[in-house]
């Protein structure tokens, strides 16, 4: 029973943010990661059953949001034509940057979110200090490991994967120096989850193209690193010791985050996703041509989700609320399936899925949807707090590392070169044009 009570909420986890994380493919950068990231928090928040992680709902979902946010600065694109090669080197070195980038995406993801909840007047997150760090650690990482050092990743498209790789770092120090173990677990277990999630994805995206089967196998990578990104901050959570805190939480602790993760970020989505040039372009793909005024329809209907659910989130979770806040099991349910509902609503919205069935993932998403919202309100998180092993993270980081040389070996194995595969290593040297 001990164990269903543990592995079953994780597998919800991992469901809703998958789900999320494979949304955001159509939205991209850091504002549609923040969105997932958002999604994966609130699950987290409302099987953990804790009224005092209720009362820094906001808190806590901003601090996830951010998180997972902010390895969306760094690009991924070359390196998922790696794994489309033929030859190990370039498609082991392919897939381990994978495991890099989405271990860096779910290490801060689950880093600030569980500095979030180990946030507390006995012992309080110096958000100030955190920032600062976070900042001057990305730009001295991004200075020497690419400016001076030359340790391009990504050649030639943006190499920010650095900036973001000196923020984890700064971040782990804050962690430390500090004490938060408990928030060190759960960032390890995210981004391991986040990393080996990535790179298996991209094994999946390549077997699954030779297959033939006319299927969005991209979406299918970008499911994997959620769904597996999720796994792991959830265990990392689950398998922590925390402290209890207060049962309630001022208004002014409140306003800013919710405005910023129920408003500012699907505002800000909305606003780089729904151009009337953008949705001309996708919906060009459609099987019959819509008439010409629907783009400014679906425009104006998406920015009015967004607006009137971060008003009902506004006026259910704050106006009417007495000083100090407190929040219900079944509030955080409802805001849970509302701010992922609305998420997948978009990605139908901006698809044209809602007019054309070109797009069959797309109703994937409302079945994981639906599935997750009749499991998870019977979910119940049995907490198994354990002790940091370092020599035991190092086995299982060496064991992840073997099994992506084992999906190394058995895409190689599969195919020959396919077309938009990538090499960087043997190479031949580029020809240079006669004057």
């Amino acid at each position: 029973m001990k164990n269903k009570q543990l592995y079953f909420p994780m597998l919800l986890v991992a469901m809703s943010l998958g789900t999320a994380w494979a949304i955001r493919g159509q939205f991209g950068h850091e504002y549609g990661a923040a969105w997932a990231g958002a999604v994966g928090t609130l699950s987290i928040l409302f099987v953990a059953r804790r009224t005092d992680w209720y009362a820094k709902l906001f808190a806590a979902t901003l601090a996830g949001a951010i998180g997972w946010g902010l390895g969306g600065i760094a690009s991924y694109g070359i390196l998922v034509g790696y794994g489309r090669g033929d030859d190990f080197i370039n498609v082991y070195y392919g897939l381990l940057m994978l495991f890099v980038i989405g271990g860096l995406y779910g290490y801060i993801g689950g880093a600030l979110f569980g500095l979030a909840l180990a946030d507390s007047p006995q012992k309080p997150v110096k958000w100030h200090e955190v920032t600062v760090e976070m900042v001057v650690g990305a730009a001295v990482a991004y200075f020497f490991l690419i400016e001076e050092f030359e340790w391009y990743m990504t050649p030639p498209r943006s190499e920010m994967w650095a900036a973001v790789f000196g923020a984890a770092a700064a971040l782990t120090w804050y962690l430390v120096r500090n004490n938060h173990t408990s928030a060190l677990r759960v960032a390890a277990f995210s981004g391991l989850g986040g990393g080996f999630g990535f790179a298996f994805g991209n094994f999946l995206q390549v077997l699954g193209g030779l297959t033939g089967i006319k299927f969005n196998f991209w979406n299918v990578m970008e499911y994997s690193l959620g769904f597996f990104g999720g796994l792991g901050m959830a265990y990392g959570t689950f398998t922590s010791e925390w402290e209890r805190t207060a049962e309630t939480q001022p208004k002014a602790k409140t306003w800013f985050p919710l405005l910023m993760s129920m408003l500012f970020i699907p505002y800000v989505v909305w606003e780089q996703s729904f151009s009337v040039e953008r949705l001309q372009g996708i919906f060009s793909k459609l099987d019959f041509a819509p008439e010409s005024d629907i783009y400014r329809t679906v425009q104006l209907v998406a920015l009015a989700f967004v607006l009137l659910m971060s008003a009902l989130w506004w006026v259910r979770y704050y106006l009417t609320k007495t000083n100090p806040l407190s929040y219900s099991a079944s509030e955080v349910y409802a805001l849970f399936l509302g701010h992922w509902g609305l998420y997948v609503v978009y990605s139908l919205l901006v698809t044209g899925a809602f007019l054309s069935s070109y797009r069959i993932e797309q109703y994937l998403y409302v079945v994981n949807w639906v599935i997750v919202a009749v499991l998870i309100r019977n979910a119940e998180v049995n907490f198994t707090p354990r002790a940091i092993d370092l020599s035991k993270w190092g086995k299982n980081f060496v064991l992840v590392i073997a099994s992506i040389a084992l999906l190394t070996l058995i895409l190689i194995n599969s195919h020959g070169e396919l077309k938009n595969s990538h090499k960087r290593f043997g190479a031949p040297p580029p020809v240079e044009e006669k004057k």
